[in-house]
């Protein structure tokens, strides 16, 4: 079923609309319908006003669950915030995480996985990354994932990147076991 829109107008809001899904879709060779979904129920997610690494999806929908790629200190601009200051990227790179849940229709408590990238990784960077990212490690069952060092990230000055995987806790069935007579 095919639909035509019959103003220009229309058109353009049908595109503007589109803009913060848009992308990584037909850079797979998939197809987007009006809805932002792909022909599989896959959502792509790149909201406009966030800035971000290019050749990447900020996050992708499949069915309920929310794959996130990983978040970095950019500002809406594209300028690194805190050159330097791993407290202050982290909390960036945080706050970018949690926009995009939230377009994708999830918040914080909802991330079951979590990894993050630490430019020269040292034993007390953890403190700060928990302390920037509160919203994300509860004290009762905060979610799976590991913090990694490595030598560099794709951005020079870049500190913290940070990758998760939600499933919103209203939207996930609950288990029903079959009992057997």
């Amino acid at each position: 079923m095919r639909r035509s829109l019959q103003k220009p107008g229309a058109a353009i809001l049908a595109a503007m609309t589109l803009g913060c899904m848009a992308g990584a879709a037909g850079q797979r060779g998939g197809r987007m319908g009006p809805d932002g979904f792909g022909a599989e129920g896959t959502r792509y997610i790149n909201p406009g006003t966030l800035a971000a690494l290019d050749g990447f999806t900020h996050a992708v929908k499949v069915g309920l669950t929310i794959y996130v790629s990983g978040e970095v200190p950019l500002d809406s601009l594209g300028h690194l915030v805190g050159p330097g200051d791993l407290r202050a990227q982290a909390r960036q790179a945080f706050a970018n995480l949690a926009f995009v849940l939230q377009i994708a229709g999830a918040a914080p408590a909802d991330v079951s996985k979590l990894d993050i990238y630490v430019v020269n990784l040292h034993a007390g960077d953890v403190a700060v990354i928990k302390e920037a990212g509160a919203d994300f490690f509860p004290q009762r069952d905060p979610p799976a994932g590991i913090v990694l060092g490595v030598q560099s990230l794709p951005r020079e000055g870049m500190l913290i990147a940070i990758d998760a995987i939600a499933n919103p806790r209203g939207l996930i069935p609950p288990r029903v076991r079959n009992e057997r007579p």
